[in-house]
């Protein structure tokens, strides 16, 4: 499926600049689909985690979390608009074929461990609606999966249309939750905008709120979302395109930000409130069901599903940006779904703890945030590439020091690891 589509509406609207909804509507889309990436199983693990076990301390690095990957894909986005290719292809052209391959190895891994979180969620979801053993849930999330791709084949605007339905009923599952659950407002507002890592435990969640947040195949996958949806000719245009973006950009992170914030803060007022770290997911959706009724159970386990199935779709969508941008090369999807089912039904065929697999590959996910940063920033930086729409001085700023975060938080883990730390 060729991610450049244009589209004719978009494109009128871009040279007529219709007013209101209808200047905006048709631009719409793109960031909707690279922010489930930010809302995918690994963000309930994460999330529930650090709420039971911290309370609302670690809201901020929710909430910074998100603030990062404004910027992030805002940049992947303007990649792809002022260049007509989006981040791989750009990567391979700029360092070389051996590079290329280099990069892909490390994206497909990526694209492993993010498949592992979606599946899983997925599988989960089915387990709790219908009380099916794991083995046949996950049987079943595999055919929802696959029903998924006919829409991929028939085109993106399908997608999105079907990927904003889920994500709508994601929202609205952990919106409601959040209500009914008798937040602390004092303790909330105090998490959320006073820093603190009470201790090493905390900052190996907070490496995985990052890694379950800010998601590195999204980064590749933003260009490609942009890069030829629609043509604009003109430096003009090019620069109004990305304002219309950036429009989407909020939107969509804005509810994804939202949806975070509420799983952390349900985990908070329920479960640290009473003394109580959940661990696993099932157990948190069964505690819900006993403290908030039966019907908390079944909305955390509709948005588990639709979480998982959603963001699914968008790693089968990016595995395929990461080959044929990096070694020019694509296998079917259909090839690459059936593969991607498999270390996912590993660990639930073996008996591993799914909840503890989703939160080792949310800290892995945080190491392949660097690598496909770094290059971003380059070469957004870079006027020769972007043109008019090169970063401006304060962007670059901003941009130096999120890397220099996240290769800090990287190098930490790194170095508590080797060292036998119990994180």
């Amino acid at each position: 499926m060729e991610l450049g589509t244009t589209y004719e509406a978009a494109e009128r609207a871009l040279r007529e600049r219709p007013k209101g909804l209808k200047g905006v509507l048709p631009f719409l889309g793109p960031a909707f689909v690279a922010s489930v990436a930010y809302i995918d199983p690994g963000n309930y693990a994460t999330n529930i985690a650090a709420g039971s076990t911290y309370g609302y301390r670690l809201l901020w690095v929710v909430l910074a979390a998100n603030l990062m990957a404004v910027l992030i894909q805002a940049l992947s986005a303007k990649l792809g608009i002022a260049t007509g290719k989006d981040l791989p292809e750009l990567i391979r052209d700029r360092y070389g074929a051996a590079v290329g391959w280099l990069m892909w190895v490390q994206g497909e891994l990526v694209v492993i461990f993010t498949d592992l979180a979606e599946f899983l969620g997925g599988a989960i979801g089915i387990h709790l609606l219908t009380g099916r053993s794991m083995a046949e849930s996950a049987v079943y999330a595999t055919i929802l999966s696959f029903l998924l791709l006919e829409l991929q084949r028939r085109g993106v605007r399908p997608l999105e249309a079907a990927i904003t339905a889920l994500v709508t009923v994601v929202t609205f599952s952990f919106v409601v939750e959040m209500f009914l659950s008798g937040a602390d407002a004092g303790p909330l507002f105090r998490g959320l905008v006073v820093p603190t890592l009470p201790d090493a435990e905390a900052v190996f969640l907070a490496a995985g709120i990052l890694g379950a947040t800010v998601m590195p195949h999204a980064i590749y996958l933003h260009s490609a979302l942009t890069k030829r949806r629609v043509m604009a000719r003109t430096p003009e245009e090019k620069k109004r395109l990305y304002r219309l973006e950036l429009i989407d950009l909020w939107i969509a992170m804005g509810i994804a930000g939202v949806i975070n914030m509420s799983m952390l803060i349900v985990a908070a007022a329920l479960f640290h409130s009473q003394g109580m770290i959940v661990e696993e997911i099932d157990d948190a959706a069964r505690l819900l069901g006993q403290f908030l009724g039966p019907a908390a159970t079944i909305l955390f386990a509709v948005g588990l599903l639709a979480s998982g199935l959603s963001s699914s779709s968008v790693g089968i969508l990016s595995g395929d940006v990461i080959m044929q941008g990096f070694i020019r090369f694509r296998i079917p999807i259909y090839v690459r779904r059936i593969v991607s089912t498999l270390p996912p039904l590993f660990i639930i065929v073996s008996g591993m703890s799914p909840t503890a697999a989703l939160l080792v590959s949310q800290v892995v996910l945080s190491f392949g945030i660097g690598l496909a940063l770094v290059p971003l920033v380059l070469l957004t930086r870079d006027r020769r590439v972007m043109g008019e729409l090169a970063n401006r001085p304060l962007t670059n700023f901003l941009a130096y020091a999120l890397t220099a975060i996240v290769l800090a938080l990287n190098g930490y883990i790194f170095y508590m690891a080797a060292h036998g730390a119990a994180i």
